[in-house]
């Protein structure tokens, strides 16, 4: 899945704060977070949104690392159809998307094994461990804009590492700053009035709660 269409390039910088300490009663088994803080750095190059939560949770296992890549964590999931075969652009039904870097990969790598040809894709949604949804204020409403729509394909979905390396259960609690690289903020939300949610999930695939920036703009929170 690239993360490059048109105008908008994306990167997910993170660094995270881990704090380990012997287990409350009250740190829960699915992960709590709470909003922090939010900041706009513009830039020569790509320009940073920063969201920053705290979390806690009981057993301590949060993130994922690079080789966690298998089942549940794999990134897409090739479509078959009925006799098991997979879809091919070139053989794909009438109800099929057209050509877009969300919905078919050229090449792909399959348990080692090139595959030359285009497939289709659908997206695991539990490759990712940090979900974040925007939300544009017109009239006193708020519509979501999906970057997973024409002409982005992509998703500001990403993944932290984990923060324990050991298996052993212990709670742990810090902060998490997540920063999303774009050239495109300025240009598609000029002077929008924003608001993100953000959910973290462990590896058991507990989601946490739903937690929400207050509203702003690009400018009320440029640093």
């Amino acid at each position: 899945m690239k993360l490059k269409n048109h105008s908008v390039i994306i990167l997910l910088i993170l660094s995270v704060w881990v704090g380990c300490i012997s287990p409350p009663d009250d740190f829960p088994t699915v992960p709590d977070i709470r909003f922090n803080d939010m900041e706009f750095v513009q830039a020569p190059g790509a320009d940073s949104l920063i969201v920053t939560i705290n979390f806690r949770d009981a057993e301590g296992d949060l993130g994922l690392n690079a080789r966690d890549l298998s089942p549940p964590f794999n990134e897409l999931n090739y479509l078959t159809d009925e006799q098991g075969n997979y879809i091919t652009y070139s053989n794909r039904p009438e109800d099929a998307p057209s050509f877009n870097n969300r919905d078919w990969v050229i090449f792909p790598l399959i348990n080692n094994v090139e595959i030359q040809d285009t497939l289709w894709v659908s997206e695991n949604e539990d490759y990712y461990n940090i979900f974040v949804k925007f939300f544009i204020k017109r009239g006193g409403s708020y519509t979501e804009f999906n970057w997973s729509d024409p002409p982005y394909f992509t998703t500001f979905n990403g993944r932290f590492p984990r923060m324990l390396e050991e298996e052993r259960t212990r709670a742990i609690e810090g902060q998490i700053r997540y920063s999303m690289l774009s050239l495109g903020w300025n240009s598609i939300f000029r002077t929008d009035t924003i608001r993100l949610e953000l959910q973290v999930q462990d590896r058991a695939l507990n989601r946490s709660n739903v937690v929400s920036s207050p509203d702003f703009t690009l400018s009320q929170i440029a640093r």
